[in-house]
């Protein structure tokens, strides 16, 4: 239905979650460093995506877990912001299934899997282009009472 001239019409959910991340990339120079590309994007669900660069492997000649690690932590953090108010990560931990070699491309799958009052609880899984899991992510996030707007968002 067309809203009448001067009518108020509420943001979906899902232009709210776009918007939202949208800002939130502008600022996150870490994210584009890593080469973080948004592939899917859902309220309480972000999907992203990055290729290991040599600067990324460590003395063994694999890709660093700081790098899995936190590509699973910006998907994280695009999901647990797409509801409207900022959260904050509070604990993540990570298990590291496999191997992440020079070129692979990582995807990050994240997911809303409970709220319990001002927590959110996330899952997220990192595979590589061959669909195997290299890493097992669980993020609990604390979600403020200030609501989020493009404003609220930082440079650098």
């Amino acid at each position: 239905m067309t809203p009448l001239p001067g009518e108020i019409v509420a943001e979906d959910a899902q232009a709210r979650a776009e918007r939202l991340v949208g800002a939130m990339r502008v600022s996150d120079g870490f994210s584009a460093w890593l080469g973080v590309e948004v592939v899917a994007l859902a309220p309480a669900a972000c999907t992203v995506r990055a290729t290991v660069r040599r600067e990324m492997l460590n003395g063994f000649g694999v890709c660093h877990g700081g790098v899995t690690y936190s590509l699973a932590d910006s998907a994280l953090a695009f999901a647990s912001n797409t509801h409207g108010r900022v959260s904050m990560s509070v604990e993540n931990g990570i298990s590291y299934v496999a191997p992440v070699a020079l070129g692979d491309v990582l995807t990050a799958v994240a997911a809303e899997e409970g709220v319990g009052g001002r927590l959110a609880f996330y899952r997220v899984i990192v595979r590589n282009q061959h669909g195997a899991v290299v890493a097992l992510f669980r993020g609990t996030v604390y979600r403020t009472q200030r609501e989020m707007q493009p404003e609220n968002v930082q440079d650098g």
